[in-house]
């Protein structure tokens, strides 16, 4: 086999789509076929494996990199999203995948995106090339009778968005994700949070309420909750939520209060969010009854830059020293030797080229991938062999870089 690996160009993409309707099935309505002027899609960086020996030009392999940014310590942090990833039943276990990562990843890394994340189809796949499961996107369905006995909110009042509103919507989101890691900024397409896609005749919302205090010129956001009302109207039916963001616990009282009234005409809501692998999505911890049906999406992460990644960040008002190293064969790219410098919360990650083996903590790829993003202790990670050297940092790590939970939002 000789195998090349190169950008996509629009006169792949028929075998792209076949490809990739092996993998993932054929959907129930054909997408339309796209146009010179509408491919690729908004953010896409789309690559391909060719198998070119004997003039065959056999498309072997496909992938696309879509260019975000996610909220990590309270910094966006510039981040490739991998999706799409497939291979010909024929040429899996070759290698392929592998040197399709590596083209791709070296890209990204040229790029400036310092961490790479994915929702894999199976994670032991991807875990060979350096990524660990970090948190998850959960499919959540609430019975009516969980929001029945939600008391009501003091001082909070919903009401239905305008146009007008849409900046405060951003803005309540952005308060919330800048807290969590892991959700996108919603700065790139396709995730933006246009005015058109959430409010008025063609939005893909039935509607989009807020949750309020004060009025006229003192009215301030605490929360919002988007929803489509879906067909039907008996038990067997689901009010579908994309997104429920509450800045306050009345607020999200008032939220699940408001999608609580649909309670006569739905059975359920069905609720995107996050939390089953790493913690509750919090607006669910006002719920008296957690009763609930849950399916989660895997979901993750990988860096590319360690220097990048950890010094981009805002820690702990606190100053610390902690010499760290990575040792993966599965990832070169990733291995060497720092110290992590901490001043007053400002980080830089400084090379040591004194280091020697094991005179230091030191991390495979899952586990500084896991560690960064606040998803598993110093202790766990030396239970899964993650993490070995000397623990005598491992409190001051953990300090720095827990407490915030691993969110998500958007699939991709």
């Amino acid at each position: 086999m000789t195998l090349t690996i190169r950008r996509t160009t629009f006169a792949d993409v028929p075998a792209a789509r076949r490809l990739g309707a092996e993998a993932f099935g054929v959907p129930s309505t054909p997408q339309p076929d796209p146009t010179p002027e509408s491919w690729p899609s908004a953010n896409t960086r789309p690559w391909v494996a060719v198998d070119d020996e004997g003039g065959a030009d056999e498309l072997v392999a496909a992938l696309g990199v879509r260019r975000f940014t996610s909220w990590f310590h309270g910094v966006p942090v510039p981040t490739a999203g991998f999706a799409g990833v497939t291979v010909a039943a024929e040429r899996r276990g070759s290698g392929v995948l592998r040197r399709l990562f590596d083209a791709a990843l070296d890209e990204a890394r040229a790029r400036g995106e310092v961490v790479s994340t994915l929702y894999p189809s199976a994670a032991g796949i991807y875990r060979h090339l350096g990524y660990e499961v970090v948190g998850s996107f959960d499919d959540v369905r609430i019975p009516m009778s969980a929001l029945a006995a939600v008391r009501a909110p003091h001082g909070v009042r919903t009401r239905r968005a305008t146009a007008a509103d849409v900046p405060a919507v951003r803005r309540t989101y952005d308060a919330w994700a800048s807290a969590q890691n892991g959700p996108l900024t919603r700065a790139e397409k396709p995730f933006v949070m246009e005015a058109d896609e959430l409010v008025g005749p063609d939005a893909g919302y039935t509607g989009v309420s807020l949750a309020v205090t004060g009025a006229g010129d003192d009215e301030r956001l605490v929360g919002f909750v988007s929803w489509s009302r879906g067909s039907g109207y008996d038990r067997q039916s689901a009010l579908e939520v994309d997104d429920l963001v509450a800045l306050t616990p009345d607020a999200a009282r008032a939220l699940w209060r408001l999608l609580g009234s649909f309670s006569a005409v739905v059975g359920e809501v069905r609720l995107a969010t996050s939390g089953g692998w790493a913690g509750a999505d919090v607006s669910r911890l006002v719920l008296p009854d957690h009763a609930e049906r849950t399916s989660s999406r895997p979901y993750m992460l990988r860096l590319l830059d360690v220097p990048g990644a950890l010094g981009a960040a805002r820690l702990a008002p606190v100053d610390a020293r902690v010499p760290f190293a990575v040792v993966d064969p599965a990832t070169p790219d990733l291995e060497g030797a720092w110290t992590l410098v901490v001043d007053g919360g400002a980080v830089r990650v400084e090379a040591d080229h004194r280091a020697t083996p094991g005179d230091r903590p030191t991390f495979t790829s899952a586990g500084l991938a896991q560690s960064y993003a606040g998803a598993q202790s110093c202790a766990n990670l030396r239970l899964a062999g993650h993490l070995t050297g000397p623990a005598d940092h491992d409190a001051t790590w953990d300090a720095l870089w827990g407490g915030r939970q691993v969110h998500v939002r958007d699939y991709f």
